[in-house]
């Protein structure tokens, strides 16, 4: 009996841990085949080399609070190399100020007006005080605009100089343009269940104190040696064939099978499988499934997806960096005379990890890297690699004080690759999924569906294992 096969469109994180599971269920002899249109595996997981040291050019940490990826870092073997943030808060620049960025707050939503005394004006915190009175909000289902709902319960302040920044940092988007639903849950979950105000609302998501001399669990980890390192491990152990700088052209479902047209148009090949996950972008979803998923290419067209690049300086040993773990910028915010800036975050990696610690070894660079690229933003990304290099220097100047030349800067751009979680994404989801499901042997993976960030693309990559094995093995019996 010849031996199952299966092909991963796409080799990120979604699609290797995808190949891992597959190979967990379907056994030594099964082939495994990963096709990915870049020349490297690991998409927005990349470890470069700045200043000497190996450092996160893409997503640099994840969420430790849900359990997928600390999971799978364990079930890996690389449980010895996990590390956690030092207790270096995080800051804001709002209204020309940093100021920490604020306790009991969901997503910026204050559970309380105090959370928010330090942030915002008097008649900001007038607003947040009166939102209770208001009448109560009443979503009856809907999914609502994150920005529109925040102007209409807080006014301006909450949504520009806090929930803002912080949704840009997660989807490089705006408030105005994303949906509650899908980047705040628990937020729309309480709204749902009859609790009338933002205020309270924020209250009830709110986590229990800490027992005495308790210590809470972290929040975000990541890899000591670099996010790459999980992508060579899951490689390792799934042990799939992979196909690099060879885009998938096409998609047919044959009678009892599948076959991909891969390579270019001149010259393509194919490659004949019993079962596909597929874990791409939006865009390149879309054009896959127009033919042997239609109802899903429709839905995938209607997900916008936004560029940014990450500017990672190595400064000069011993360079002080401020006592915090980095700053986002609220939209608009302009040097003292006038300039705008184009990062909208940095991170003080070496202030943050205490594994690059450069200010303390007081012999290695010291890492910080600026974020630049909100959706729809594309003048400060056309800029090349010495312009973009220059603007970030310039805006660490301005924050920081900090005028040191680096010894080092890399500049990463990944264009088109954060998709948007627009009004009603997930009815979008529901009719992806559901049109995927009527297609035998086909299964969809990745950042567009349950949440951009690694665990949810690792449990997606898991979910569409799970249903193209069931798929494939039941055709066996």
């Amino acid at each position: 009996m010849r031996a199952l096969h299966v092909a991963v469109v796409g080799g990120g994180i979604s699609g290797l841990a995808a190949a891992h599971r597959l190979r967990c269920l379907l056994g030594a002899q099964a082939r495994i085949t990963v096709v990915e249109q870049a020349d490297r595996l690991g998409g927005k997981l990349r470890t470069g080399e700045v200043g000497g040291r190996a450092y996160d050019v893409g997503a640099e940490a994840f969420l430790h609070r849900r359990p997928e990826a600390a999971e799978l870092v364990a079930e890996l073997g690389l449980g010895g190399d996990l590390a956690h943030p030092t207790p270096a808060a995080a800051s804001i620049r709002a209204a020309g100020a940093v100021r920490p960025i604020p306790a009991h707050t969901l997503m910026g939503v204050p559970a309380s007006v105090e959370a928010v005394r330090q942030v915002l004006s008097a008649d900001g915190l007038r607003r947040v005080a009166a939102e209770p009175g208001l009448p109560p909000i009443e979503l009856a289902g809907a999914d609502v605009a994150v920005g529109a709902l925040l102007r209409e319960r807080f006014g301006p302040e909450v949504g520009d100089r806090l929930v803002s920044p912080l949704l840009g940092g997660v989807y490089a988007g705006r408030a105005d343009a994303l949906g509650l639903r899908a980047t705040m849950p628990r937020l729309a979950t309480a709204l749902d269940s009859g609790v009338g105000s933002l205020l309270a609302a924020a209250a009830t998501t709110m986590p229990a104190p800490p027992q005495p001399r308790g210590k809470r669990p972290p929040v975000f980890g990541t890899l000591t040696g670099g996010l790459s390192s999980l992508v060579d491990r899951l490689v390792e152990v799934a042990a799939p064939e992979v196909k690099l700088g060879l885009p998938v052209r096409g998609l047919v479902r044959r009678e009892h099978d599948w076959r991909l047209e891969i390579g270019s148009a001149a010259s393509p090949r194919h490659l004949d499988v019993d079962g596909v996950v597929l874990a791409v972008p939006a865009p390149a979803a879309r054009k896959l499934l127009a033919d042997v998923a239609p109802a899903a290419s429709k839905q995938y067209a209607k997900v916008e997806v936004a560029s940014m690049a990450v500017v990672a300086l190595a400064l000069p040993p011993g360079t002080a960096l401020p006592e915090r773990s980095g700053v986002l910028l609220a939209e608009g915010e302009r040097f003292a005379d006038g300039t705008p800036f184009t990062a909208k975050a940095f991170t003080f990696s070496s202030r943050k990890w205490a594994h690059l610690g450069g200010p303390a070894s007081g012999d290695e660079p010291v890492l910080v890297r600026g974020s630049v690229g909100r959706h729809g933003e594309v003048e400060a990304l056309r800029r090349d690699d010495g312009e973009l290099v220059a603007a970030v220097r310039a805006d660490l100047a301005e924050l920081t004080g900090i005028t040191a030349a680096p010894v080092d800067a890399v500049v990463t751009r990944w264009g088109g690759g954060l998709p948007q979680y627009g009004v009603g994404h997930l009815d979008v989801v529901k009719g992806i999924e559901d049109a995927v499901a009527d297609v035998p042997g086909l299964a969809v993976a990745g950042a567009t569906l349950h949440g951009v960030g690694i665990p949810a693309c690792i449990a997606t990559g898991d979910a569409a294992a799970a249903r193209v094995a069931a798929h494939v093995l039941g055709r066996v019996r």
